[in-house]
């Protein structure tokens, strides 16, 4: 073979393994960038991924905040028809039995208390606790139109009058269920208990010390009367002292002792309200 041809030969083959060369490193960088182009893009997607279950959640954010202000509306309504029905006295005694019902039925079983129990005379009590040495007449009584027009009062001396008439209301609920509800001549002890269903009228019925004008020592009142206000929060400690206080004692030698624990443990009440107030 002529040596120019097999010169020929040589040089297209080095021309094409050149070329070939040139095109492997092209696809290369072609793949290179377009793998570079794939992860920018799954990123992009990824952040807009990201974004979007993020807007979802303030969407979601959003909705909930809009059902809540719903809800908080909705109470608000409930709360405001709660007060006109307290409002009206004959309703008003009905909704502190209802709250004391149901605080019963949560503390003890239905063999142990017993609601608008009736005596011989035929006067009625909200409720009876039923101990193993005799029972404990409870009352609801919430003097409600005398505390809102205490509370209302800006002027102080009026404010003054109105805390004199709520704490006059209070005294004459005080004498009632002493008068109606403690016999022991039909299995009660000789003392009874009046649960107060708010605790902000208990505060201003029996915690607060600027009592005023003959209305002064309303505690010592119900005390000396053998009736002991509660509230929804004491109630219970009052009535696991009763229990303990009265477990194989008799009555009739321990009332004097149980009314002044009863009397420390209001103190230490006090004390508290005065500490965390």
């Amino acid at each position: 073979m002529e040596p120019i041809l097999i010169l020929g030969i040589a040089i297209v083959v080095l021309l094409l393994l050149a070329l070939l060369g040139v095109m492997l490193w092209i696809w290369g960088q072609t793949n290179a960038r377009i793998a570079a182009i794939d992860q920018q893009i799954t990123q992009s997607v990824e952040q807009q991924r990201s974004t979007t279950e993020s807007f979802a959640q303030i969407q979601q954010g959003l909705g909930q905040l809009s059902e809540a202000s719903r809800h908080m509306e909705q109470v608000g309504k409930e709360i405001a028809s709660l007060g006109d029905l307290l409002r009206a006295p004959k309703l008003r005694g009905g909704i502190g039995e209802l709250f004391l019902g149901d605080l019963l039925a949560q503390m003890l079983s239905p063999e142990h208390y017993e609601l608008q129990y009736t005596f011989r005379s035929g006067e009625r009590v909200d409720a009876v606790v039923r101990l193993a040495a005799g029972m404990v007449p409870v009352d609801s009584k919430f003097p409600l139109e005398s505390f809102q027009r205490m509370i209302s009062l800006e002027d102080e001396a009026a404010r003054a009058q109105a805390r004199k008439e709520f704490l006059r209301v209070v005294k004459k609920h005080i004498d009632a269920i002493a008068d109606k509800y403690i016999r022991p001549d039909e299995g009660t002890f000789d003392f009874a208990l009046m649960y107060i269903p708010a605790e902000n009228v208990y505060y201003e019925t029996i915690l607060r010390e600027e009592e005023l004008g003959e209305e002064k020592g309303l505690l010592e009142h119900a005390l000396q009367k053998h009736v002991i206000p509660v509230s929804p929060n004491s109630f219970y400690a009052y009535l696991q002292a009763i229990a303990l206080g009265l477990r194989g004692m008799q009555i009739e030698q321990q009332a004097k002792e149980i009314l002044g624990y009863l009397g420390r443990l209001e103190g230490d009440f006090r004390r508290l309200q005065q500490t965390f107030g």
